[in-house]
């Protein structure tokens, strides 16, 4: 089922994002971890991809292993990096064939090591273009549910860092749900008045499609390091670094006032009326279930009455 009928059907979508394994042993951690998850009965959950190459196999690998033998609904990222237009047509029969109902089409991040004068972009530039093919894809292939493909893309409530003019950023968001696109995800927050503008700007610019909010729990100092340096400079507000202080450091402290954090935004947006929670995990589903338990209840459709 396309994400933008889920969230007709339940009102909010709630989902949680993996990565593919790089060794045998993370993949048992991984799926340790989805089983512990799955009983939260999440509305879909969604796989990234690598740059240039490093984990595409893999990730493949996993969404079909996640459709075929578990009950979850995945989502595959895919990207304009280093990619021909047959190789996206190739990939897209690929996930076709095996029931994938959503992608989350993205441009990328140029991969490191790219040879001298060697290109990180082939047929598309940018996600929209990306969209555009996609969306051909539905049109001029057989597809098992017969709509073929809901496309996800990337939002940025604080900004995105390669493009300081926020007008031309949400010109970018607005090509992208004109080519094709149905539902939005977003970067990850910690200020929810981040998002609320961000949502009440894209109203204003016509784009009117489900925008899903993208949370990450604090579970570790170093672990917010690395998240203000995938997220292209996140914005800590002051009350959680001041809050991040007061734990001078200890790990466990650290790990609860990023969980009760998170779990206060979950809340504000339900109440706001969001329309789905997308947590990225980083493969790991302790403080998801301890915001899920937080909250008092059992699965995600609980959720749905916060």
């Amino acid at each position: 089922m396309h994400i933008a009928d889920i969230v007709k059907l339940q009102g909010s979508t709630f989902s949680f994002e993996f990565f593919p394994p790089k060794s045998d042993t993370m993949g048992a951690d991984l799926f340790q971890n989805i089983s512990e998850l799955a009983p939260l009965k999440p509305s879909f959950v969604s796989v990234t991809y690598g740059a240039g190459g490093s984990t595409r196999e893999m990730t493949h690998e996993l969404v079909v292993k996640l459709r075929t033998t578990t009950t979850l609904d995945p989502i595959p990222h895919l990207t304009c990096v280093c990619h021909s237009r047959a190789e996206i047509e190739a990939i897209l029969e690929r996930y076709a064939g095996a029931g994938i109902s959503n992608i989350m089409a993205l441009r990328g991040d140029v991969p490191r090591g790219l040879g001298e004068g060697e290109s990180a972009w082939k047929d598309f530039r940018y996600a929209a273009d990306l969209v555009k093919c996609i969306r051909e894809f539905n049109v001029g292939r057989a597809h098992p549910d017969r709509r073929g493909f809901g496309i996800g893309v990337a939002g940025y409530p604080e900004g995105h860092a390669e493009t300081p003019n926020r007008l031309v950023e949400l010109d970018r968001l607005k090509a992208k749900i004109d080519a094709g696109a149905d539902f939005i995800v977003t970067q990850l927050f910690f200020d929810n008045r981040d998002f609320y503008d961000f949502r009440s700007r894209c109203e204003l610019a016509g784009v009117r499609v489900p925008i899903i909010a993208g949370v990450m729990p604090i579970t570790s100092l170093a672990g917010m390091q690395r998240m203000a340096d995938l997220a292209l400079g996140s914005r800590f507000p002051a009350p959680l670094i001041r809050a991040i202080n007061r734990t001078g450091g200890d790990p466990d402290a650290v790990k609860r006032v990023g969980v009760h954090w998170a779990t206060e935004q979950c809340r504000d947006l339900l109440d706001h009326g969001v329309a789905g929670v997308h947590f990225y995990t980083l493969n790991r589903s302790t403080a998801t279930r301890e915001i899920y338990a937080t909250l008092g209840v059992r699965d995600s459709q609980d959720l749905r009455g916060v």
